[in-house]
């Protein structure tokens, strides 16, 4: 398995854990230079969007990635954790039916179960 799939299968499963919801990736990987993967989900509540991201940092810190960057951490209704070869976007419900990432990365391939990675 090449490292930016291994990479987002452990931020799918990641968000899974903590029961992200609409949990998917986008490869990008044939449609843009940014990254290979998005993987999205949203949570309830500004708490389940930090539990989310801290299971992440945390299982990809343990599998020996670090993060790049990470933005909006603090308003708990986009934040963005850039893997380099992976981005993963955890948003409130609001903020994700605004921005519709997968309406705008449609050309990438959606795939919405861990398994298809």
């Amino acid at each position: 398995m090449d490292q930016a799939k291994e990479m987002a299968k452990i931020a799918f499963e990641a968000l899974e854990d903590k029961k992200g919801e609409n949990v998917c990736a986008i490869d990008i990987s044939s449609v843009s230079v940014l990254a290979d993967y998005f993987v999205i989900a949203n949570g309830n509540s500004d708490s389940q969007v930090r539990a989310l991201v801290e299971n992440v940092e945390e299982k990809m810190h343990k599998a020996g990635y670090a993060a790049k960057e990470t933005e909006g951490h603090r308003s708990g209704a986009w934040v963005l954790i850039d893997f380099g070869d992976v981005i993963v976007h955890i948003f409130d419900r609001e903020n994700r039916q605004f921005y519709n990432l997968e309406r705008i990365w449609n050309d990438g391939k959606r795939i919405d179960d861990v398994n298809e990675l």
